[in-house]
């Protein structure tokens, strides 16, 4: 059956709006029409700037719980559970809707049956309507007592609501106050509190809306200041709120309306924030914020469409006549309009700081932060950190007008705020702001660590990371050179002025938040600007002005200086490392390491944070310097193993490994070798001595070695099958290539070494040394090599030497069979105890080997052993 419903025949001009996370979201403004479709009544919101599109489509229920709100405004809560909101461009159009919207109801509880209408509850309800006896002093015990029982139920709820908009019955107990103040009833007041309480929280807007009108108000916050909770304590509401210097019109407001708004929109806000804080629930908290919002959106739309009055309230500022406390009003009511906008949907915030830019917005900002009053330097501040917000690209583009015309920028007006304001709120403020202004751009999004992982050493890559950053924009481009040409310095003067002032002892509280500050920019500047910013640090030398700040008495700039220095290395760039390792800035940082330890304070834990990051990454430019130039300082800090962490990797960087050097001086003594430095650089070497046969190989000239090689070649071994017995291996071990080699061809390639060491071994006897523990001498060729490879790692001789004299005592002869001239031995007298040692470890070796080897050859080895 279709609802016989006269629905609005023309559109009605809307804002739609819905209740997100506890704020209202403009959904867009449109034309509303109610329809009848079907045997559904609904409400549609056509789009103002697309007609085509639907800004709301709703259908109306008797269980929605519609709700009008003063005279332009529409409540409900769809059957999904989200609370929306109608706002009318004018109260003609809103009255229409909701007669609309009740006609459809009243129709719908019609045809619905009586069970499905209204629950058991409710029929009693109905059928014994409720009713609150008159006030008076005798029986307001029994009015707290009925209104405690009634709100018990939701349908309570509603039926005293209704009874008490109906009836009054707030205006009604108004006076009741009074009497019982005159009368000094305490018991009476705190009755008439709790029913009061009561009241507003039937989070009904029309009794709200009543609570704060004119002749209503001081009645319900008068008995609010009387609450049970704390008998003895009396609050001064009514005081406050009759205070008209409160309320300064500084330009006219010729629309009553808008006035009254204004009034109600602050005992709003007076009672949410101080009268009901206490008590206020979830409900009623958001019907207040409702209303607020709302009247908040309904005095911007009227001030920003004003032009007339716009233009008398910025032309105060102009105006070389008008008294300073008008113009320090003015620049409060523009703080305060600023504020409200914080609140309100983009597309109105735009609108109002738009008509304000057009009429001199940023001229009241310039008085405001060159003004003496600090009430006034703190509203400009509060105005141009709510436009920053909002569009900062407004801001910028106004400053880049003004260099163009060489006015003086905000920027500058900014600084010289920065540098003298003694309120540390306005500082921080002003610090904020200038950051807001020089960041080029929005940074790129970061590449993820597989990324970062597989382009790590790609030039192109990390070159294209660093162009990201730069800007694009050629006017934000001019905007902030002009910055490192004019005004940086200016801004950064205090830091360089810390070098005339030694040592940084009795800073104020000020100095301290400047110094703060500046170090805040200059990490912010770091990360933005990588080129300028680095280019301007060195110039002015503000890495060693900022180490300077790390022997301060105040922790709080110690973390903000070392903040800066660990920003420093985790860019990885060589020129802050070269610079901080060139000034020596790491020594205050272990100073404080030092002076620190080993309490587990913040200040401890970011030094050793930063040396850990150092660790990891193993940033060699500065583990190099650290350990050369503090070593004794690092290994007294053992409480953590971070220190010793960074000299273990120095020692490998360098070459040097403690457990094999232990295991090779071990065997002359128990003691330590002794380390040397070679060119300036802590190579560690081994303890070289030279024994006699040595010495005399190095003393014989070139022509001695020929000569020797020739008396050699008369005292060749004997041969057997066509091979030496002195240069045969002692474990016959297949080779691939064998069958394929010539045995004479092997017996040519080896005739060489054999002469050499058949020379060594007749000099040797004649001297006194046993032949087995000998060892071969080397070519010249090698001898000169070695020479001359002055880059050759010595622990890598050593252990190479240690390998190959393993071989040397296993032949009585001491001659390896290898094809070439790499294999030749070395000595090893220096790192065994003795000779003899050597001798009998390689004749017991030769009694082994001769084990699995036939008894001809066994014989053979017998007699070359001895």
């Amino acid at each position: 059956m279709a609802l016989v419903v006269p629905p609005p025949n023309d559109k009605k001009r809307v804002k739609v709006y819905e209740l997100r996370h506890n704020d209202w979201f403009d959904r867009g403004t449109g034309f509303c029409t109610g329809r009848v479709v079907g045997d559904e009544s609904k409400i549609y919101v056509e789009s103002e700037d697309q007609p085509d599109r639907t800004l709301l489509e709703t259908r109306i229920t008797k269980e929605d719980g519609y709700q009008k709100q003063q005279d332009t405004l529409i409540v409900w809560t769809e059957s999904t559970g989200t609370d929306m909101a109608l706002s009318f461009q004018e109260a003609e159009g809103c009255a229409a809707i909701w007669d609309f919207v009740s006609h459809v109801q009243q129709n719908l509880m019609a045809m619905a049956g009586p069970d499905d209408a209204l629950s058991d509850d409710a029929m009693d309800n109905f059928a014994n309507p409720l009713s609150l006896p008159r006030p008076e002093l005798s029986n307001l015990d029994d009015i707290a007592s009925l209104m405690r029982t009634v709100i018990a139920t939701p349908q309570g709820r509603d039926s005293l609501s209704k009874l008490v908009i109906s009836d009054d019955y707030i205006r009604k107990l108004v006076p009741i106050v009074t009497m019982a103040e005159d009368l000094e009833s305490l018991d009476d007041l705190h009755h008439l509190c709790n029913i009061m309480k009561m009241l507003v929280l039937l989070n009904d807007t029309q009794i709200i809306e009543h609570v704060v009108t004119d002749d209503v108000v001081m009645g319900v916050v008068g008995a609010l200041e009387y609450d049970p909770d704390f008998p003895t304590h009396k609050a001064n509401h009514r005081r406050y709120l009759r205070d008209r210097s409160k309320f300064k019109e500084v330009v006219p407001i010729q629309d009553l309306a808008i006035k009254k708004k204004i009034h109600s929109t602050w005992r709003l806000l007076y009672l949410k924030d101080v009268v009901l804080a206490r008590i206020l629930d979830d409900p009623t908290f958001s019907v207040l914020n409702s209303l607020i919002f709302f009247n908040q959106v309904d005095i911007v739309s009227h001030l920003q469409g004003n032009t007339a009055f716009l233009e008398e309230l910025f032309g105060i500022i102009d105006d070389p006549n008008a008294p300073h406390a008008r113009k320090k009003d003015a620049v409060c009511f523009i703080q305060t309009c600023c504020a409200i906008a914080k609140n309100i949907q983009a597309p109105g915030r735009q609108t109002l700081y738009a008509n304000f830019i057009q009429n001199g917005l940023l001229r009241v900002i310039n008085f405001a932060l060159l003004n003496g009053d600090s009430s006034i330097r703190v509203a400009g501040t509060d105005i141009l950190v709510a436009m920053i917000d909002h569009d900062a690209s407004m801001v910028r583009a106004y400053i880049f007008r003004s260099i163009q015309d060489s006015k003086r920028p905000l920027t500058d007006t900014l600084i010289e705020l920065l540098l003298i304001e003694n309120d540390l709120g306005v500082k921080a403020q002003a610090a904020d702001a200038i950051k807001v202004l020089l960041e080029p751009q929005q940074p790129p999004p970061p590449p993820n660590a597989e990324t970062m992982a597989r382009n790590s050493n790609n030039p192109e890559f990390l070159s294209k990371m660093r162009n990201n950053a730069a800007p694009a924009n050629p006017q934000i481009d001019s905007f902030i050179q002009n910055f490192y040409d004019n005004s940086a310095s200016k801004l950064f003067r205090p830091l360089k002025d810390l070098e005339k002032r030694r040592p940084i002892v009795n800073l104020t509280f000020q100095e301290v938040s400047l110094f703060q500050h500046l170090i805040e920019i200059l990490m912010f500047l770091i990360r933005y600007h990588l080129f300028r910013s680095k280019i301007f640090i060195f110039q002015e030398g503000l890495p060693a002005r900022i180490a300077q700040l790390l022997a301060c008495q105040h922790k709080h700039l110690q973390l903000t200086a070392l903040k800066f220095f660990r920003t420093c290395i985790g860019l990885q760039d060589d020129s802050y490392i070269q610079q901080m390792t060139k000034n020596f800035l790491f020594e205050p940082i272990l100073n404080i390491v030092y002076t620190t330890m080993p309490r587990d304070n913040l200040l401890n834990s970011v030094c050793l944070e930063l040396f850990e990051y150092v660790k990891r990454e193993n940033v060699k430019p500065v583990i190099i310097h650290v350990v050369e130039n503090f070593r004794e300082k690092l290994e007294e800090i053992s409480y953590v193993d971070t220190f010793q962490s960074l000299i273990l990797r120095y020692d490998q960087m360098q070459g040097y490994n403690a457990e094999a050097d232990t295991t090779l001086f071990s065997q002359d003594s128990d003691g330590n070798p002794h380390r040397t430095s070679v060119n300036g650089n802590q190579r560690w070497q081994g303890v070289k001595e030279m024994d006699a046969a040595e010495e005399a190989y190095f003393n014989t000239s070139d022509d001695e070695d020929e000569l020797a090689n020739k008396k050699a070649a008369t005292k060749r071994p004997p041969m057997s099958n066509g091979v030496s017995q002195a240069a045969r291996s002692l474990v016959d071990y297949p080779d691939d290539e064998e069958e394929s080699l010539d045995g004479q061809v092997g017996v040519m390639e080896r005739m060489p070494i054999e002469r050499l060491n058949a020379q060594a071994a007749e000099e040797n006897t004649k001297s006194g040394i046993p032949v087995a523990s000998t060892p071969p001498l080397e070519r010249l060729s090698e001898k000169r090599r070695r020479e001359e490879d002055d880059e050759e790692d010595e622990l890598g001789k050593l252990s190479t030497t240690k390998r190959r004299s393993s071989s040397v005592s296993s032949v009585s002869s001491g001659v390896s069979i290898g094809s070439n001239s790499s294999n030749v031995l070395r000595r090893k007298k220096g790192f065994t105890s003795s000779s003899k040692e050597t001798t009998a470890g390689s004749n017991e070796k030769i009694k082994i080997s001769l084990a699995g080897r036939t008894s001809a050859d066994g014989e053979g080895k017998r007699d070359e052993g001895g």
